[in-house]
């Protein structure tokens, strides 16, 4: 039997009562027609799973007793972080949900030259929390406990400067130096880079060279900028991670 889990970004205690925010309480009790006396599962980020009964039930609101915390032990021990190209609407949040799914820690949305999504920054702040909001319902969906980060949208440059010396940083290459087979695991974890819909321009390439960024060859096909991430998580978590 499937486990309803939800997010809640509160402090959760074993033999705590509180009441649901309003969109928990709203798709436990509306959409998943759990009643007064139902399980569910919290998490709120810390790595354990809460067991909790739901206590009351109103027409918009519900409380919920936490009965039981679970650690959990599903998290990736390979850090990857996906250095994403901004990619438009329904993409990034495949992109987002998948590598999720897949184990990533962290994203690092960045705009590059040839970037079609242009955000001012309210739109950047708008956009953000609703990438957070796919992230902490694919953890919720995959059985994650712990939320990867997401950072705001910046600049290439930016976004590669501030990356640890340590980590492996990785791009796409069919002529590149690296294969699945010649990479090792670094204490700073591994960083992706993938290009948006245009791909990486030849400045975008200089700097992601410059900021110690190596090729990786994954095959002789082009992949699109949904599938290219995606797929270089898989390899890498089957290389380094614990899909191997």
């Amino acid at each position: 039997m499937r486990v309803t889990r939800s997010h809640i970004d509160h402090p959760l205690a074993v033999g705590q009562t509180l009441a649901l925010p309003e969109d928990a309480a709203n798709h436990l009790v509306r959409v998943m027609r759990l009643r007064e006396g139902d399980g569910c599962v919290l998490f709120n980020g810390d790595g354990q799973d809460y067991s909790a009964t739901l206590v009351a039930v109103g027409k918009r609101d519900a409380q919920v007793r936490i009965e039981a915390a679970t650690a959990l032990d599903n998290e990736s021990p390979l850090h990857i972080t996906l250095l994403q190209g901004i990619a438009r609407g329904e993409k990034m949040d495949l992109i987002l949900q998948k590598a999720t799914e897949l184990g990533v820690q962290a994203f690092i949305p960045v705009n590059a030259e040839r970037t079609e999504v242009k955000l001012d920054a309210a739109r950047a702040e708008k956009r953000l929390a609703h990438w957070h909001s796919v992230v902490v319902s694919a953890c919720g969906q995959s059985g994650r406990a712990r939320v990867p980060t997401v950072a705001a949208p910046r600049s290439l440059q930016d976004a590669a400067n501030a990356l640890p010396a340590e980590a492996v940083k990785l791009t796409l290459d069919p002529q590149g130096e690296h294969r699945l087979s010649t990479l090792s695991a670094a204490p700073g974890g591994v960083v992706i880079a993938i290009g948006p819909e245009g791909g990486w321009s030849p400045r975008d390439r200089q700097t992601l060279a410059a900021a110690g960024f190596q090729g990786l060859q994954l095959g002789p096909r082009v992949l699109r900028t949904e599938t290219a991430g995606l797929a270089a998580i898989a390899a890498v978590q089957a290389r380094l991670g614990d899909l191997g």
